[in-house]
């Protein structure tokens, strides 16, 4: 499985309290805070519901 980077780029301010939620659950909950999380089908899935608020990046591993 890869790793991916997910950054918060925009308030969550206005939006749901279903996307609120999603974000806490990312580990976000602030522009600018970063999460990293083992890529999974359920993990695709939140970033789905907040992707106008998130920007994420594959993290390459060194070895």
């Amino acid at each position: 499985m890869s790793t991916l980077k997910i950054t918060q780029v925009r308030s969550q301010i206005g939006s749901s309290e279903r996307h609120r939620g999603t974000l806490r659950a990312l580990g976000l909950g602030r522009i600018g805070k970063t999460a990293v999380h083992e890529d999974s089908p359920a993990l695709q899935g939140a970033i789905r519901k907040v992707a106008n608020l998130v920007q994420v990046e594959e993290v390459r591993s060194g070895s």
